[in-house]
């Protein structure tokens, strides 16, 4: 098994990911976030391509027949602008799973056709709330949550570029904490373009050959349905897959374990049993933690990963797919939160997944 120094993700890399966090990269508006990526992955690549609605996708030994894809996804949760009122605030729909309970309050920016725009989610001053004469306060819905841009009618509002149909996103971005975590808007799932970057790096720093095609794919849309992947998939039509996402971590307050299972920050990537996960991908991936010395946590997914291994595992003939997971605290939140130690040791997996895998791994059930 090859080995790589034990810190593999310096200063340089960390402020990439600042940048591509901070890049507002909203379902159907990706083309920013994935841009910068384009930028960052292209000395790791022999070649890079798009397809038409965005996803990106970096190769190395593209002349190879068995093809192998390692994927995340690069869209975020996000609004869109529904209604403008006369007054000039500002209703919305959802674009994405977008949490509307923590929106009170919020900083947003809304991209509309002048560039972006700083906005704010109104919400009723506590002392009116006590004073409603309903018998219980008012809670956060999309039909009752307005954004206020600052303008005073639908034509100030209009003169701005603000436009039916513009994404709002919010403006809260990358920081540090203590111990080694880090925060974020969008961490679902940039963080696993980040992480599928750093095992390209990686392999051309170490000047390491492939005995297969790989595939570094940055897919758009999968908040809204598994889309990108869907297309992507059939375009490539790969032997093998190895996805990347987020999942809960389920040490703090008012999650059941019972029902999510048990996994923390700080624990190691999260290795998914379910249908669409090839046990014997699975079991391999496995072998390849233990032979690295490489901290693995366990979760069960009853029918759909709710992932884009989904849409590789179904895709054409079907084709062998294993699903790695870091994991996230606060998910769909502007303070996501996971921990660098998990960063290191997923790319440490895929990294070494990559170097033992060869097209003559048996991944048959039957042989």
């Amino acid at each position: 098994m090859a080995k790589i120094k034990k810190s593999i993700i310096g200063k340089d890399e960390y402020s990439f990911l600042r940048n591509y966090i901070n890049t507002p990269s909203p379902t159907g508006f990706e083309s920013g976030g994935q841009q910068l990526w384009i930028d960052y992955i292209r000395p790791f690549v022999d070649e890079i391509y798009t397809d038409p609605y965005g996803t990106a996708v970096g190769v190395i030994n593209p002349k190879a027949e068995f093809k192998v894809v390692i994927e995340a996804h690069a869209d975020e949760i996000s609004w869109f602008v529904n209604y403008i009122s006369p007054e000039g605030l500002i209703y919305l729909k959802r674009n994405g799973g977008v949490d509307h309970q923590i929106a009170p309050s919020m900083r947003v920016l809304i991209h509309g056709k002048k560039g972006p725009v700083k906005a704010v989610f109104g919400w009723p001053a506590i002392h009116t709330r006590l004073n409603n004469t309903e018998s219980k306060e008012p809670q956060p819905k999309v039909d009752n949550l307005f954004l206020d841009c600052g303008a005073r009618n639908k034509k100030e509002v209009e003169a701005l570029g603000i436009h039916i149909g513009a994404v709002a996103t919010y403006e809260d971005g990358y920081d540090e904490l203590a111990h080694g975590y880090l925060i974020g808007r969008a961490f679902d799932n940039r963080i696993g373009g980040f992480m599928i970057a750093q095992v390209a790096r990686l392999l051309r720093e170490g000047k390491k050959k492939l005995p297969f095609s790989l595939h570094i794919v940055n897919a758009v849309q999968e908040e809204i349905g598994l889309r990108g992947a869907e297309m992507i998939a059939r375009r490539i039509k790969p032997n093998v897959a190895i996805i990347t996402d987020v999942t809960h971590d389920s040490t703090t307050p008012m999650i059941n374990k019972i029902i999510e299972g048990e996994c923390r920050c700080g624990g190691g990537p999260s290795l998914c049993y379910g249908p669409a996960v090839h046990n014997k991908l699975l079991q391999f991936v496995q072998g390849v933690a233990e032979k690295s010395k490489i901290p693995v946590q366990n979760k069960t997914v009853s029918r759909s990963t709710g992932t884009d291994t989904d849409s590789f595992a179904y895709a054409n003939d079907g084709c062998p797919s294993v699903l790695i997971s870091i994991p996230l605290r606060y998910m769909h939140t502007t303070v996501e939160m996971l921990h660098k130690d998990d960063v290191e040791n997923t790319v440490k997996l895929m990294y070494e997944s990559l170097l033992a895998l060869t097209p003559k791994t048996n991944l048959s059930y039957f042989k």
